[in-house]
């Protein structure tokens, strides 16, 4: 009876994970079917509680979903293996280190925007690698002569200034890409110093494809200037070459009624009613010079005799010299 129950309790065991990777898979290919786009994250020193905290900030916009790294290719592979959705293969190489989802159909942009409200600071724990350096600022510090140790561990110069240990130069303590020490991890901790900030890091965007998270700074505006330059770019090969595309169907179109009103002009052909206008301007330019005068309106204001012409282009009478000189001698306030 004693040997039967363990091997009761592994069956059970073992039926129970059967069932949650059943249950898994099957919950990641109905997101991989629902959302359009997807933030692959980094949770690297993340805790529970943040990751709780983002989960209710997203509700309604986007859903979290994390797991073994070995489950999610398993699943990717076992959903794409009748050649159906290629582009989900493109998820499994990336798949490497602690990384989860953030599916979404919403902007991209607002999804990144509330995962950075939730970085918080963080202590630096021995045997870490960094990810940024630190440096402590020279200046009081508040610690007691007594703890002088643990400046003296890392060559810190320090100096006692009423009462308290007081650092001389700036120095960094912490490089990043290096691991922390524990002398470093101590020191910090004694200064109440938090050098690093742990959150959700996106590492790819997914939508269609893996792309790196570079793509999302590409703005609107940005697309539409590369798209003008490049149909400005088709439009003057097109013209060059003589080739017609839809871009240069208009100047082409343009360079061609101009060569048609020139050679319509040279042979004094004028039966199209634009040639008629040109040749007339061209024949008699002071006539078309007089129209404009005449639409343009008068100067002198509707008439009047040749008196009152003058009176109105009169200049209007300069101030008298003689009051401003006077005016000047008395002071702003008498």
């Amino acid at each position: 009876a004693q040997s039967s129950a363990p091997g009761g309790s592994v069956g059970g065991r073992a039926m129970v994970a059967k069932t949650k990777k059943v249950a898994y898979f099957a919950h990641l290919e109905e997101c991989l079917n629902k959302y359009q786009r997807a933030c692959i994250v980094g949770a690297d020193f993340v805790g529970s509680k943040q990751i709780s905290d983002i989960r209710v900030a997203l509700r309604g916009k986007a859903e979290m979903i994390f797991g073994k790294n070995t489950m999610i290719r398993k699943c990717i592979r076992n959903l794409t293996a009748d050649g159906s959705h290629p582009e989900w293969e493109s998820i499994i190489p990336v798949m490497k280190g602690n990384l989860g989802f953030v599916f979404t159909n919403d902007d991209l942009d607002d999804i990144i925007e509330v995962l950075k409200q939730f970085v918080k600071p963080a202590a630096a724990k021995a045997g870490v690698v960094a990810p940024c350096s630190c440096t402590i600022n020279k200046g009081p510090t508040g610690l007691d002569p007594a703890q002088t140790s643990f400046f003296q561990a890392l060559n810190i110069a320090t100096k006692i200034n009423k009462g308290s240990i007081e650092i001389i130069n700036d120095c960094q303590v912490i490089t990043e890409g290096s691991k922390v020490g524990t002398s470093e991890a101590a020191l910090l901790a004694k200064l109440s110093i938090k050098p690093f900030e742990y959150g959700l890091v996106v590492k790819y965007i997914y939508e269609g494809g893996v792309f790196s998270p570079e793509v999302m700074k590409i703005k609107d505006s940005d697309l539409m200037a590369m798209w003008s330059s490049a149909v400005g770019n088709v439009a003057a090969l097109s013209i060059a070459t003589g080739y017609l595309t839809e871009a240069a169907i208009a100047p082409i179109i343009a360079d061609g009624f101009k060569n048609v009103m020139a050679l319509a002009l040279e042979a004094d052909y004028i039966e199209f009613e634009q040639v008629k206008k040109a040749k007339d301007f061209l024949d008699n330019p002071d006539a078309f010079v007089a129209a404009v005068v005449e639409v343009a309106p008068a100067a002198g204001g509707g008439g009047g005799g040749g008196g009152g012409g003058g009176a109105a282009a009169a200049p209007a009478p300069e101030p008298e010299p003689e009051e401003e000189e006077e005016e000047m001698g008395f002071d702003l306030f008498d």
